[in-house]
C-alpha cells in the first residue's frame, strides 16, 4: 500500500501554525480556533486510516515490516552516515500517532470552551498546532539525527506553551526553567548521538535496530572508565530522554509547568512532550536490550526510584494541578521501570509492550484528569483543593468522568489502567523483586492520592462559594465523555499482537496471584483515603501535625529545588561564573582592549608621515637615510 498520503499528518499542523501565526491579527478568535481545530480532525482521521490499514494488513512471521514511506536525503557526510528526512511507519510510531492525534484533537476542542475570550487566543492555537507538528515529526522520524531536530522543536513548542501568560513572572520563569533544564538533558542526548554515529557510522533507526545492524550485532568494544561505548552512548542518549520525561534528579520543571493553560498541561503531560523519554527508549531498545544491557538497569532504577519519590509528594500537594504533575512523574517512572525490566523478543518482551501499553491507556486518563481539573477550576476560578468541595451536585458530568479516571489510575478492574500496570508488575515480578515490590506500593500511594484529590473536591464539605458553581459548557464536556469511554476500552486493546519489542505477536495472559494483591492495595488505599477525606474530620490535621517535619519535607518537594539554587547561585555563579566573568572581563576584554589603544597611541604617533607637508617627508627621508648610513658604518 501507497502511505506517502502520511506525509500530510506532518505537514498539515506545520500549516496551521504558519497560517495562525501569521494571519492571526486578521482571523477573530473563534475563526482561529475553528480551523486549528478542523486542521487536527483531518490529521487525527489520516492518522486513524493510517493505523487501520496498517495493522489489518497483516502480521506475518517477521512480524510488522517498517515501512519509510517518505525519505529524502538532507546532508551527507559518508556512503553510510547521512542525515535524511522522511516518515517511517512501524507498530510503535503508527501507535503514538493514533495517541498524539486523539488526545490533541481533544484539547483542541475542550480549548474552545476553556480558553474563549483569553488574550491571545490565536496565538494558543497557533502554539498549540506547532506543538503538534513538533511531536508528530519526533515519532515518525527515519534517524535518530531527524528526531533530535524535532525533540528540540518540541522544547521551544513547550517553552511558548508554559510561557503563554507572558505576563505573569510566574509563567514566564516556569517556561525558562523547563527550557533549560531539558536543554542541559539535551546536552547529553547529542553526545550520546554522535558517540553512536561515529562507531556505527549511521544515523538511521532500521540500520541500528536490525538484528545484522553494526550497533546489535558487532557493538564497539572500545571501553572508558570499565564501560562500553555502547553503553556510555546510551547512557547520554537517556540523559536526554530523562530530561524529557522529567525523571528524578531532572524533574524539578515538570510541576512548575503547570503555570500554562490547563488544556496545554493536558496535551504536554498526557501524550507528548513526557513521554518522548519513553518514546525514545522504545524506539532504541533493540540497541539497549542486545548491546547494552547495563544501561537498561540503571533505566529501571531511575524509573522505581522516581515513581516512588513523585507519588510520596503528590500525597501532600493542595494545587490539584500540582497533584496530577507528580501522578504523571510516578506513572512516567512506571514506563520505565517496564523498558528497563524487559527482554528483547517474544515473552521476554513483555516489560516493553507493557511499557508502550501504560502509555497508550495512561494519554486517555491522565489527559481526562487534566481536562476534568480544567473544568473544575473553570468553574470555581481556583487551583486549591481547599477552595472546592462537594462539587459532584453542582457538576455531574466532570465529577463522573473525573471518577472513571481515577478509578482507572488507581488500577481498578475492568478499565484500562489495570490492564497495563498488571502486566508492568508482572514483568517487573519476573526481573527484579525489589523493583516489583516498590512498585506494588507505589499503586497502593497512587490510589490513595488520587481519592484524596477526588474526595476533595467532589465530597468532604461545602465550601461558601463566591458564585454556584456550575457544568462547563458542552465543548468542554464532550471531549471528557470522549476520553472516559476511551479510558474504559483501551485496556481491551490486544496490544501483545501488536506492538512488541520484535514486532511479533506473543501470548499473555492476566496473572492473578500478582492482580489480586494490586487491586486489593489500591483498595486499601482508596479506604483510607475515604476515612481521611470522604466527610470534614480533623485525621488530616492530627496526621499533619504528628509528622509536621516529614510533612513539611515532602510538601516542599524535599527542598530539591532549593538545592538547585543553592548550587547554581551560590556555587556555580559564586565560584565559577564570577571568576570566568572577571577572566573575561579583565584578561580577554582588558588585552584586546590594550592591543586597540597601543595601536590607536602608535597612529598618533606615526600619523604625521601621512600628513601630506612636503617638508615632513623630506625630513623623514633624510633623518631614515642618515640612520641608515650610520647603521651600516656601525656594523662594518
Amino acid at each position: 500500500m501507497d502511505y506517502s498520503f502520511t506525509l500530510l499528518i506532518v505537514l498539515l499542523p506545520l500549516a496551521g501554525f504558519a497560517l495562525l501565526g501569521l494571519f492571526h491579527d486578521r482571523l477573530k478568535p473563534m475563526v482561529a480556533g475553528t480551523l486549528g481545530t478542523l486542521n487536527l480532525l483531518i490529521i487525527t482521521l489520516l492518522s486513524y486510516y493510517t493505523a487501520f490499514s496498517y495493522f489489518t494488513q497483516g502480521n506475518g512471521e517477521s512480524g510488522y515490516t517498517a515501512i519509510k514511506a517518505f525519505n529524502v536525503l538532507w546532508l551527507s557526510f559518508t556512503d553510510s552516515l547521512q542525515i535524511q528526512l522522511g516518515i517511517l511507519l512501524d507498530p510503535l510510531s503508527v501507535m503514538m500517532l493514533v495517541v498524539i492525534t486523539t488526545v490533541s484533537l481533544m484539547v483542541h476542542i475542550y480549548s474552545l470552551g476553556y480558553m474563549k475570550g483569553e488574550k491571545g487566543f490565536q496565538r494558543y492555537y497557533a502554539f498549540l498546532s506547532l506543538f503538534t507538528f513538533s511531536m508528530l515529526g519526533l515519532v515518525v522520524a527515519t534517524n535518530i539525527f531527524q528526531m533530535y531536530i524535532f525533540w528540540e522543536l518540541v522544547g521551544v513548542s513547550s517553552y511558548l506553551l508554559i510561557g503563554f501568560y507572558y505576563e505573569r513572572p510566574s509563567a514566564v520563569a516556569a517556561s525558562k526553567k523547563a527550557f533549560i533544564v531539558t536543554r542541559f538533558a539535551d546536552l547529553g542526548f547529542l553526545l550520546g548521538i554522535l558517540l553512536l554515529s561515529f562507531y556505527t557510522h549511521t544515523f538511521d533507526f532500521t540500520t541500528l535496530t536490525s538484528m545484522d545492524g553494526v550497533a546489535i550485532s558487532n557493538p564497539p568494544t572500545a571501553i572508558f572508565l570499565g564501560m562500553s561505548v555502547t553503553t556510555w552512548a546510551m547512557l547520554l542518549i537517556f540523559m536526554g530522554g530523562a530530561g524529557k520525561s522529567a525523571m528524578f534528579p531532572l524533574h524539578i520543571w515538570l510541576p512548575d509547568a503547570m503555570e500554562g493553560p490547563t488544556p496545554v498541561s493536558a496535551l504536554i503531560h498526557a501524550a507528548t512532550m513526557v513521554v518522548a523519554g519513553v518514546y525514545l527508549v522504545a524506539r532504541l531498545f533493540p540497541v539497549y536490550a542486545l548491546s547494552s544491557p547495563d544501561s537498561l538497569e540503571v533505566i529501571a532504577y531511575v524509573g522505581s526510584f522516581t515513581s516512588l519519590f513523585a507519588a510520596i509528594i503528590a500525597c501532600t500537594q493542595l494545587d490539584i494541578k500540582r497533584v496530577l504533575a507528580f501522578s504523571t512523574l510516578s506513572q512516567i517512572g512506571y514506563m520505565m521501570v517496564a523498558l528497563g525490566v524487559s527482554g528483547y523478543g517474544g515473552e521476554e518482551g513483555l516489560g516493553y509492550m507493557a511499557a508502550l501499553f501504560h502509555l497508550f491507556t495512561h494519554a486517555f486518563f491522565k489527559a481526562l484528569l487534566f481536562l476534568g481539573a480544567g473544568s473544575v477550576i473553570h468553574a470555581v476560578h481556583s487551583n486549591l483543593m481547599t477552595d472546592m468541595g462537594g462539587l459532584r451536585k453542582f457538576m455531574p458530568i466532570t465529577h463522573i468522568t473525573f471518577l472513571i479516571a481515577c478509578l482507572t489510575i488507581a488500577g481498578i478492574p475492568p478499565l484500562s489502567g489495570f490492564f497495563s500496570k498488571d502486566e508492568i508488575l508482572v514483568a517487573a515480578f519476573e526481573h527484579n523483586k525489589i523493583i516489583f515490590a516498590v512498585q506494588w506500593l507505589v499503586a497502593g500511594i497512587t490510589a490513595f492520592y488520587m481519592f484524596r484529590l477526588y474526595f476533595n473536591i467532589f465530597w468532604n464539605r461545602t465550601p461558601h462559594f463566591h458564585h454556584t458553581p456550575h457544568e462547563s459548557p458542552a465543548l468542554m464536556t464532550f471531549p471528557l465523555l470522549f476520553l472516559a469511554i476511551a479510558s474504559v476500552l483501551a485496556g481491551f486493546v490486544p496490544f501483545h499482537e501488536l506492538v512488541t519489542s520484535d514486532g511479533k505477536a506473543f501470548h499473555t495472559a492476566l496473572h492473578w496471584m500478582i492482580a489480586i494483591p494490586s487491586v486489593l492495595i489500591a483498595f486499601v488505599g482508596i479506604g483510607v483515603a475515604a476515612l481521611f477525606y470522604l466527610k470534614p474530620n480533623i485525621l488530616p490535621e492530627k496526621m499533619t501535625h504528628s509528622m509536621k517535619g516529614m510533612y513539611s519535607l515532602v510538601y516542599h518537594k524535599f527542598y530539591i529545588d532549593e538545592l538547585y539554587l543553592f548550587i547554581t547561585h551560590q556555587l556555580i555563579f559564586n565560584f565559577i561564573s564570577r571568576p570566568v566573568a572577571w577572566f573575561d572581563r579583565q584578561i580577554v576584554d582588558g588585552t584586546m582592549n590594550f592591543i586597540g589603544e597601543a595601536t590607536v597611541y602608535g597612529s598618533n604617533v606615526i600619523n604625521k608621515m601621512q600628513s601630506g607637508h612636503i617638508q615632513w617627508y623630506i625630513w623623514f627621508f633624510t633623518s631614515g637615510v642618515l640612520l641608515l648610513a650610520f647603521l651600516l658604518l656601525y656594523l662594518n
